[in-house]
């Protein structure tokens, strides 16, 4: 079983950046689409990035022009960059398959934007 260890979270200022990183412990991206997902206090988790096996990439539309996903299969890593922060955009970060698999799912990384 492959595991993902997400970091890079922390506390930013709105209009800030950070850069996530989730790395795996064997080479699935080429095999699988991943996606990096969010969840905020309250509210259900959902997909926020993914990028396939292809290399395509699509958003949701929250964060569309301010995240951007890219891997690195050489490193099994997938990062996801993000700026313009924005105080909705406080959640815990996570990567996954996509579809994601519920045994997968690792400890994510915080990122809380306030001033």
């Amino acid at each position: 079983q492959v595991q993902l260890v997400e970091s890079g979270g922390g506390l930013v200022q709105p209009g800030g950046s950070l850069r996530l990183s989730c790395a795996a412990s064997g080479s699935i991206f080429t095999i699988a689409a991943m996606g990096w997902y969010r969840q905020a206090p309250g509210k259900e988790r959902e997909l926020v990035a993914r990028i396939d096996i292809h290399g395509w990439k699509n958003y949701a539309d929250s964060v569309k022009d301010r995240f951007t996903i890219s891997r690195d299969s050489a490193k099994n890593t997938i990062y996801l960059f993000m700026s313009g922060l924005k105080p909705e955009d406080t959640a815990i970060y996570y990567c996954n398959l996509d579809p994601p698999l519920g045994n997968y799912w690792g400890q994510g990384t915080q990122v809380t934007v306030s001033s």
